[in-house]
């Protein structure tokens, strides 16, 4: 058929009445046509929309049912073919806009007759049949909410049996795209708590909790921990009260493994048990406090690893131990009528290389005074000298001096506390060997500090570590 006899059947097919009478439907129905589509005149005979009008009419139609437009047309369909990613045998059936709703339905079909593959073992299989209808939100288009809707095939395979195949578009039992998705984890990364990205988001408090929780199981599996050598474990708090989690961290790769419930030998039993046996004979040294049953625990799990108590745990240890000495000074001269130690209480915590110089010159003063608490405050800044030893039999004497001196200081709060630390020497001087610390994992405690206070505390510990593992755990949250 030539040129000429085309465009002929094209307007017997599109004839000036017919389409007079489909542009007046369109405006009785509300549309408001650009101005080459629909001229003022229309629907009067249709010479000066051009032949332009003529070419994108003949490619389809459209029509309106109740405020809804359904366009079924080739060069509609193979747009949002295009936009979504999808290939052949999957097409664009049909695209549905619902103005009143805001809202953009896309249906999409397999090619009749077009074989599938397995999506156990990959083989190419005929169909079964097809699944029921299923939804997925996908990406807005325009301020549009975004529906795609298909009924996903089944194939029947000769090893495996009947299996529903893996759609392009979406991770299996996801009720979201791919896209959707990674946006959605970019929004709830960025937001303060999970119902400020559920609001950005247009979603349900329940369906964004399903993504976080799709996003830290996916991240999990594809977790590697190959290079563990240096771990870390604390304890933080859950609820009100004498409730704890336990956390096990990398030091190295300044991240949080997992969670467990409590701060017992069980517990953190558990948190060791989440490694494999190879992966803990790896493991070189733990940061932990003097808590005993996480002691018990890595020396249980892991008994080649050293422990190294945290240096930063026992500076706390003889801070406290300064200001049991001073309240009760301050006590028995404010008996007598003495206010030397008004006000002093920060001096004493705080390093000396902060101090303003009104606050230096004050603490000048006091440290010389001859008190007790300037005494205890000299014992503690002298501790810290062991940290700095190369040697451990250079270590061992200058404790054992300073061992002495404390012993004879007549200072009780700071004896109990030297006492402590000469019983746990040994796992001390493992910091000459191993200098690693808690910092990174109280850095990571902060963190979860403000993960509980945007979400104003936390009711169910699953959720609680959900969250942890999501802003702490380093994984790769995305779906492929």
């Amino acid at each position: 058929m030539g040129k000429r006899a085309s465009d002929r059947r094209e307007k017997e097919l599109f004839s000036k009445e017919t389409m007079a009478a489909f542009l007046e439907k369109s405006v009785v129905a509300g549309c408001r046509w650009p101005q080459r589509f629909a001229p003022d005149s229309a629907p009067l005979p249709l010479r000066s929309a051009g032949r332009r009008l003529w070419e994108k009419l003949a490619r389809g139609r459209r029509r309106w049912q109740a405020g809804r437009m359904i366009f079924s047309e080739n060069e509609l369909q193979k747009h949002y073919r295009l936009l979504l990613g999808v290939e052949l045998p999957w097409q664009v059936k049909q695209v549905k806009l619902e103005l009143s709703e805001k809202r953009v339905e896309i249906e999409l079909t397999w090619t009749e007759g077009a074989k599938a593959k397995c999506p156990v073992c990959g083989r190419d299989c005929t169909l079964y049949d097809c699944a029921p209808e299923r939804t997925w939100r996908h990406l807005d288009t325009m301020q549009f909410e975004t529906i795609l809707r298909a009924r996903v095939p089944r194939v029947e395979c000769v090893t495996d049996g009947v299996k529903t195949i893996a759609v392009p578009w979406a991770e299996p039992g996801g009720r979201f795209t791919r896209l959707f998705e990674r946006f959605a984890i970019d929004v709830l990364l960025s937001a303060r708590s999970v119902k400020q990205a559920a609001g950005l988001l247009g979603l349900s408090w329940d369906e964004v909790d399903h993504i976080l929780r799709r996003a830290v199981a996916r991240g999990l599996s594809r977790r590697e921990l190959e290079a563990l050598t240096h771990l870390g474990i604390d304890e933080k708090s859950f609820r009100s009260g004498q409730s704890y989690i336990s956390l096990l961290t990398d030091l190295k790769c300044r991240r949080v493994l997992d969670v467990v419930e409590g701060r017992t030998q069980a517990a953190a039993e558990a948190l060791w048990d989440t490694l494999s046996a190879e992966q803990r004979k790896e493991i070189e040294a733990v940061a932990v406090d003097m808590w005993e049953p996480f002691m018990k625990a890595s020396l249980a799990k892991a008994p080649q690893a050293e422990l190294v108590h945290d240096k930063f745990h026992v500076s706390a240890h003889l801070d406290e131990a300064v200001d049991q000495v001073r309240r009760a000074e301050h006590k028995e001269l404010m008996a007598a009528g003495d206010e030397t130690l008004k006000g002093s209480r920060q001096l004493w915590l705080y390093n000396p290389l902060n101090f303003s110089q009104e606050q230096a010159a004050s603490f000048a003063a006091l440290k010389d005074s001859g008190l007790k608490v300037a005494r205890a405050w000299a014992a503690k800044e002298l501790f810290t000298k062991l940290w700095t030893y190369r040697y451990e039999w250079a270590a061992r004497r200058f404790f054992k001096q300073w061992f002495g001196w404390v012993s004879r200081s007549r200072l009780k709060p700071l004896i109990k506390v030297a006492r402590m630390l000469k019983a746990h020497l040994e796992n001390l001087l493992t910091y000459l060997r191993h200098p690693i610390t808690d910092a990174v994992t109280e850095g990571l405690n902060s963190k979860i500090q403000t993960i509980k206070s945007n979400a104003r505390g936390f009711r169910s510990f699953e959720n609680y570590r959900i969250r942890i593992l999501f802003f702490c755990g380093k994984l790769n949250l995305y779906p492929l």
